[in-house]
């Protein structure tokens, strides 16, 4: 009885803890992920934030020399976005912070775009000249 009423204390603790919400993690392209594939995923998934979003608004991304972090930044500016780097902004300026990622399931990419308030996901199948899409867009609302 005394061990069921610690854990439920622990668990119950643990619960009322959060993380900071701004913060958003950030990984760079799986070995064997091809130049043009990235940059196939990258325009591929600018375009599907531009739709979710807009293009009014400046992006703030964390510093990654990544060929996916590059193309995703070529990507974004080619839609209109502003970009910001690990600087301050100035407070008049809406800025949204993007963190994206590239993992290996199952033979094929899956590709992530996530704000804090908007998180979009899908698989490509890649080859070395490009990227082509293999599952429908999955988009996740978060109020």
């Amino acid at each position: 009885m005394r061990i069921i009423a610690s854990a439920l204390a622990v668990v119950a603790l643990m619960s009322g803890c959060q993380t900071e919400e701004d913060v958003l993690t950030t990984n760079t392209a799986p070995d064997g992920v091809s130049g043009p594939a990235a940059s196939a995923i990258a325009g591929d998934m600018a375009a599907r934030l531009a739709e979710q979003i807009g293009t009014t608004t400046t992006i703030k991304m964390r510093e990654d020399r990544s060929n996916y972090a590059e193309a995703l930044e070529a990507a974004l500016k080619g839609w209109g976005y502003a970009i910001v780097k690990n600087g301050t902004v100035r407070q008049v300026q809406k800025t949204i912070a993007i963190a994206y990622s590239l993992d290996r399931v199952d033979g094929q990419v899956l590709a992530r775009l996530t704000t804090p308030s908007l998180a979009l996901g899908r698989a490509y199948t890649t080859t070395e000249a490009g990227a082509t899409p293999a599952s429908p867009l999955s988009i996740m609302n978060r109020d």
